[in-house]
């Protein structure tokens, strides 16, 4: 089956070059378009889209508050891939925070953008890990939340566990850790399932993003 994508941006030229390039693809297919972010839950339950590429600046609901609501009210939600005009912006880490699963820049070349949709749909590596690293660093409060480090106490981690945690927010695939670990892949996504219900985060990238915050990992 393909991977089924829908995209949420006000730029109507935006929306038709993104098109252009996923459905150029055998394995991805746009299954509609929204102009705003208040058009994603309605679209969402007609379509049952597997990504949600979305603009994470809109004139009516931006992408944050319109992920904040799909997660909310959504069941089983589609994954989350926020399009931004510039990397080092605290809206797309705020929006990360809020349950996106990584961002995609508008000026990405079209290899990146599908390569971008491939790895969100399939949720078992990192995407721009050094990117998510800087955001960290930069608008994270590194160490400092007091929520993220409670959180992460209350998980109580095994050795091994916290082990994957690190390694993940290195970016490193479910594969590339089985390789570090000397172990079976189905076995790292057992730690890998067993990180994020301790620390009740809904995909990697939650958890990485807890990983930072609470300081069990230093951005830098």
């Amino acid at each position: 089956m393909p991977v089924r994508v829908l995209l949420v941006d006000d730029e109507p030229l935006v929306r038709a070059g993104l098109r252009a390039v996923l459905e150029a693809q055998p394995d991805i297919e746009v299954a509609g378009e929204a102009a705003d972010g208040a058009a994603v839950i309605p679209l969402v339950r007609q379509l049952r889209p597997d990504v949600v590429a979305m603009d994470v600046r809109m004139p009516l609901l931006d992408g944050i508050e319109a992920t904040r609501a799909l997660l909310r009210t959504v069941a089983e939600p589609p994954k989350i891939l926020v399009v931004t005009t510039f990397e080092n912006d605290e809206y797309v880490y705020e929006a990360l925070r809020a349950g996106a699963d990584g961002f995609l820049l508008k000026r990405a070349r079209p290899a990146e953008i599908v390569h971008a949709v491939r790895l969100i749909a399939e949720g078992e590596s990192l995407l721009f890990p050094a990117s998510v690293r800087r955001l960290a660093a930069e608008y994270g409060e590194s160490g400092g939340n007091r929520a993220a480090r409670a959180g992460l106490e209350r998980a109580r981690l095994t050795e091994r566990e916290g082990e994957v945690l690190r390694l993940m927010a290195r970016g490193l695939s479910n594969a590339e850790i089985a390789a570090r670990l000397v172990v079976g892949t189905e076995t790292v996504k057992s730690h890998v399932s067993a990180v994020l219900a301790k620390l009740g985060a809904r995909d990697r990238t939650q958890a990485v993003i807890t990983a930072y915050e609470s300081g069990f990992v230093a951005p830098g």
